[in-house]
């Protein structure tokens, strides 16, 4: 089996799902409860969200653990909408956001905000200069991912921090879900930034858990209401075993990670060179600095994203249309979309992602079954 599908989910790391046994087994006490076994859980608790804290250069306050990057997401967006209505009801999203994010703002829009989105290049990447145009006085949040989960582009988020300066009062929001472990976290986690969501199953951890990054001194309402955990922001258990794990996941996924980026380029550029050399084929991603190196989208002439997604499945290799929360949707491709990429070329879309574990020699495997694959489907048209 060749699993190139590592932007839709990553395989949990043995030893990451070693932990997540041994702590549900071991550790059987909640950690809202005042007896000794709730204490030993509130310990690892804190214990996780301080290293996890210190892998991403922040404070232990500044974590808050939720159940993945949709909910973080959710929260932000929904959550400032609540806390600063009284001050504004304008909203700046790229428009090249997932789901959770446009989902998100279709409600808040029904419920009398207003939503800009901001227009981006040929390459997916946000044009910064445009959106300062969509700024007013009432904008009380920018939202832009890190990295594009369907072609990989990097978003400019420093140079939306730098312009964001000028604008204290507005929160700015970062999907960092595809940048951990990808891109440097100077990148995407400047100090202008208030607000950043991860998902545990990203980097190699469980899923159903993720964090939101939450800059010290920002106010958001809580989504969640009852028992008052998570500093009585996020109410709920917390899933103590998804977090350990995921903190363990986050600190392999960041340990020789500029290596690791170095591996998933070389893949990545060899991939796109090959590919290049086929007539028929549209590369959508590039081998440059502005994109991340795991992520290759591409078409094939006149043959849909899904069934060149099953022809490989056939063979044992796991590719993807474009994003995994939104492909067995009819509303695919809007990353193409937001690019003015023809709808017919578009429905021909393919994601290839990998991990740090990814190999040459499947890489290698792949452009063969693409090869028989490509003179199968040229040949009947």
């Amino acid at each position: 089996m060749i699993y190139f599908d590592n932007s839709a989910t990553t395989p949990v790391l043995p030893s990451v799902l070693q932990t997540y046994i041994q702590t549900t087994e071991r550790m059987i006490g909640n950690p809202s409860s005042l007896h000794r076994l709730g204490s030993q859980s509130t310990r690892l608790l804190e214990q996780s969200r301080k290293q996890t804290a210190e892998l991403l250069e922040v404070a232990p306050e500044e974590i808050y653990f939720t159940s993945g990057g949709t909910e973080s997401n959710n929260w932000v967006l929904k959550g400032t909408a609540l806390e600063k209505a009284a001050f504004g009801k304008h909203m700046i999203v790229s428009s090249v956001e997932h789901a959770s994010v446009y989902r998100s703002c279709e409600q808040l829009a029904k419920a009398g905000f207003e939503i800009s989105y901001a227009p981006v290049d040929t390459q997916g990447k946000v044009i910064v200069s445009e959106l300062e145009k969509l700024i007013r006085k009432d904008t009380i949040l920018v939202s832009c991912m890190a990295v594009n989960n369907e072609i990989g582009t990097i978003q400019p988020i420093s140079e939306i921090s730098d312009l964001l300066k000028d604008y204290p009062a507005i929160h700015f929001h970062v999907d960092a879900v595809q940048a951990i472990g990808k891109v440097p976290l100077t990148g995407w986690l400047t100090e202008r930034v208030d607000f950043a969501s991860l998902s545990a199953h990203k980097f190699h951890g469980p899923k159903g858990v993720g964090l939101l990054y939450w800059r010290k001194g920002r106010k958001l309402a809580s989504l969640i209401t009852g028992g008052g955990q998570e500093h009585g922001k996020r109410s709920g258990t917390e899933n103590l075993a998804g977090i350990v794990a995921m903190s363990r996941a986050l600190r392999l996924q960041l340990t020789d990670v500029s290596l690791k980026e170095t591996h998933m380029t070389r893949l990545r550029d060899y991939l796109i060179a090959s590919l290049s050399e086929y007539d028929n084929v549209t590369l959508f991603s590039e081998s440059t600095e502005a994109f991340a190196p795991h992520i290759v989208c591409f078409g094939l002439k006149n043959i849909r994203g899904e069934v060149l997604v099953h022809a490989f499945e056939e063979k044992d290799i796991y590719i993807s249309t474009t994003s995994a929360c939104s492909s067995k949707k009819a509303s695919t491709h809007g990353t193409l979309k937001a690019m003015h990429v023809p709808e017919k070329q578009a429905t021909t879309a393919v994601r290839v992602s990998f991990a740090e574990t990814s190999t040459l020699p499947e890489v290698e495997q792949f452009l063969i079954v693409f090869d028989h694959l490509y003179k199968k489907f040229t040949q009947a048209f």
